[in-house]
């Protein structure tokens, strides 16, 4: 069957399905059910996945401004219209890309800050741990890397349902900052200045729920303290963006080293104290 013919898997797989249950009886049924959801719900799933794996390889060999609904449904070997059932514009398939990305990154982060806490509960190091991981991510997955932090897409605004994933990073640090404050270790060396103002009341919400989930002993941010945080997922995301894009190229030698002491001497100034090998 021609690749502009074929069917949406989900519905060819539930009329496979269908068949099957009729032969079979309820037994089969219920096992289909059992297994998540039945053969239709896993077929969604399949595709959706498929759908995603397709687009992240377009979004590396042509960017993201010129991923195409009609170039990911003929590198599936499905009609356009079928792939309009999952995603029904590009902008939503852009979306559902940097979703996955800013989830994926926000859990390698997450488990790097996670482990290193538990080995030795120093937050400078935990900070340094998920510096590395975030900066291996980025080496890996670059054109994922791109989408979130590079240059913005001609034409596309990203949904305010986005924010969340994008906020799993700054949780991290955030986390780690509480964690160096309860311990007493935190001794900012920066300037102090009034921060009235300086920070979107939607993020010191954010800042105070993530206080508040840490426990009983952890005090509340400051406009001052998340303003300094700032600093950090800066200095984070601007050190490997600098890296990726190319922008280290003459200046540093071994630009791992590079990337540590950037890290270090921005988490001083936040009161984070990072020892270097």
């Amino acid at each position: 069957m021609p690749a502009a013919e074929r069917e949406d898997p989900a519905e060819s797989g539930a009329a496979s399905a269908s068949a099957s249950a009729s032969a079979s009886g309820a037994a089969a049924r219920g096992s289909a059910a059992r297994t998540g959801g039945g053969v239709r719900a896993r077929a969604r799933a399949q595709f959706m996945a498929d759908l995603l794996a397709v687009a992240r390889e377009r979004l590396a060999a042509d960017g993201p401004a010129a991923l195409s609904l009609r170039a990911v449904a003929r590198e599936l070997g499905v009609s356009s219209s079928a792939v309009y059932r999952y995603v029904d514009s590009r902008d939503a398939l852009l979306t559902a890309l940097i979703i996955e990305a800013y989830d994926e990154v926000g859990a390698v982060c997450e488990s790097a800050m996670t482990t290193a806490l538990a080995t030795d509960d120093d937050a400078g190091r935990a900070w340094l741990a998920v510096g590395h991981a975030f900066r291996r991510w980025a080496l890996d997955r670059r054109s994922s890397f791109e989408l979130i932090y590079g240059t913005p897409i001609p034409g596309y605004a990203a949904p305010r349902d986005t924010v969340a994933h994008a906020s799993r990073l700054w949780a991290v640090i955030e986390h780690l900052l509480l964690t160096a404050g309860a311990a007493g270790t935190l001794d900012p060396a920066g300037p102090d200045f009034d921060a009235t103002g300086l920070v979107a009341p939607e993020v010191m919400d954010f800042a105070r729920a993530g206080a508040a989930a840490a426990g009983p002993g952890v005090a509340p941010p400051s406009e001052r303290d998340v303003t300094r945080s700032v600093t950090l997922w800066v200095s984070l995301v601007g050190t490997v963006s600098a890296e990726v894009f190319g922008h280290l190229a003459g200046i540093a030698v071994d630009y791992e080293r590079t990337f540590e002491i950037t890290l270090a001497t921005a988490a001083a100034g936040v009161g984070l104290r990072v020892e270097l090998d």
